[in-house]
């Protein structure tokens, strides 16, 4: 490393973030940057580790001490050479990724880990600003055609990759815009859509082409991609939400988390929508990830009267036992910036009914306090606690618990692909069988596959399926693996 006793002179800093009361004002990014000394110190930080822990940390293997030196020696553009080397879209995970590889830095282990997401981010931020991204044209093409189905970050990658080696790739997406729910299920003041434009038309001078408002296996049946091209590629995500089937369900004001993100994205996007807003409102977010962190932040923007969040799951620690942790994700408590904004979190409550205001539509929620323990094995235990029933007042509901698996009508049914125990779509990742369903020709990646993960899993599987898809064209790939 070029500056071996870095970690020891400079202290960690990250980005930071306007002021809440001006952020809560619009839909745009309100992250502030660190200058360019700082991002060198920081990148400065980056021990010469005998095992570099944050490869492993991260699903796409960024080459992190790599372009961290080269940060701190003011090299930005073989920085993102080798950024670009193993990340079709840093600019994506610089944003939206929780930043695995961070937990896993070696100084992590006293809690001052080195600022690897910002770094990349701003890697990426700079070479677009300086023009040296542009597209990868491929020297020749070899006439083989693969239909991706699917635009977000897994079919995203996976296209971008096989149109680097020359094969003639059309994406399909349902939508009207491309992007998945990298367009329609994050926020824009967590990600603007303007990132997704600019990648759409690098990939478009690359050779891709872009089929919306196409919802393949409804309104254009799946056998005719299969007498079209020679490979086809799944990557449609997880969208069957999680339900809560409990009394009151079907009362108005009940809706699922997308259902509420993705009008207001269309509203930042221009489009005339009439929906329901949180506006005035009670609200309480039910589910404790991302996407529940996703609603609070809408909702605030929104005007809403109040927001409550409630997680089944015990409050987590404050901070991990590094010694059973590290370099592994911990559990621990993380608050995220639209907590900050304004919420109350409540664990370890279990939601009972959804009650009616005699109009039908839901006035609140009938909640119960509930105690984990660990049984003789060592499993969770979850147990109602007597008498601790209480009630949310509520005028707008949001199920943010996840999804389950991918939509099986229409496209999955019609191809008949054999599913994993959780309703994923079957497949491998190593040998001849890797990334390819039980039907000829027909491959899958993503969320589809693994089931609902993180937009680097995506970008992850996308790139490796690209590979298997290419070798069992061609014999053989030099995508990497």
């Amino acid at each position: 490393m070029g500056k071996t006793t870095g970690f020891m002179e400079y202290a960690r800093q990250d980005r930071a973030y306007a002021p809440v009361a001006d952020r809560l004002q619009n839909y745009q990014e309100f992250i502030i940057p660190l200058g360019e000394e700082g991002l060198r110190q920081q990148g400065a930080r980056c021990m010469d580790c005998g095992i570099p822990f944050c490869h492993q940390g991260c699903p796409v293997n960024n080459l992190i001490p790599d372009w961290n030196d080269l940060v701190f020696r003011g090299d930005w553009r073989r920085a993102i050479e080798v950024l670009h080397s193993t990340n079709n879209f840093p600019e994506f995970t610089g944003r939206i990724c929780p930043a695995p590889c961070e937990a896993s830095c070696t100084l992590n282990i006293d809690d001052s880990p080195v600022a690897i997401k910002s770094i990349e981010c701003a890697i990426v931020d700079r070479a677009w600003e300086e023009g040296w991204i542009q597209p990868s044209i491929p020297e020749h093409r070899t006439g083989r055609r693969i239909a991706v189905v699917g635009s977000g970050p897994a079919g995203l990658a996976c296209a971008q990759q096989l149109a680097r080696v020359g094969h003639k790739v059309q994406v399909y997406e349902k939508a009207d815009r491309i992007g998945g729910l990298l367009r329609y299920g994050i926020p824009d003041f967590k990600m603007e859509k303007f990132l997704i434009d600019r990648r759409i038309a690098q990939m478009h001078a690359e050779g891709v082409a872009f089929h919306t408002q196409t919802h393949v296996g409804v309104d254009m049946p799946v056998s005719r991609l299969l007498d079209d091209f020679d490979a086809l590629v799944l990557a449609g995500g997880s969208e069957h939400p999680r339900d809560l089937p409990v009394p009151g369900r079907q009362l108005a004001g009940v809706h699922f988390a997308l259902d509420f993100l993705q009008p207001q994205n269309r509203r930042v996007a221009g489009d005339r929508i009439n929906g329901f807003t949180a506006e005035g409102r009670r609200v309480v977010v039910i589910g404790g990830g991302d996407t529940g962190s996703d609603c609070i932040g809408t909702s605030n923007r929104q005007g809403a009267q109040s927001v409550t969040q409630i997680e089944i799951l015990p409050k987590p620690p404050e901070r991990e036992n590094k010694a059973l942790t590290w370099p592994e994700w911990p559990n621990r408590l993380r608050t995220s910036s639209s907590h900050e904004e304004g919420c109350e979190r409540m664990w370890s409550i279990v939601t009972k009914a959804f009650l009616d205001d005699g109009q039908g539509r839901v006035r609140a929620v009938s909640c119960m306090r509930v105690e984990w323990t660990r049984d003789g094995v060592g499993g969770w235990r979850m147990a109602e606690v007597p008498g601790s029933e209480f009630e949310l007042q509520a005028d707008l509901v949001l199920l943010a618990m996840g999804f389950v698996h991918p939509v099986r009508e229409g496209l999955l049914a019609g191809l008949r692909v054999e599913l994993d125990g959780r309703g994923n779509v079957k497949s491998g990742t190593e040998g001849p069988e890797a990334y390819h369903t039980s039907a000829p020709r027909v491959f899958t990646a993503g969320d589809m596959r693994r089931g609902q993960s993180l937009v680097v899993w995506a970008i992850r599987e996308g790139r490796q399926c690209a590979r298997a898809v290419d070798e069992y064209l061609m014999g053989k790939s030099e995508l990497p693996r």
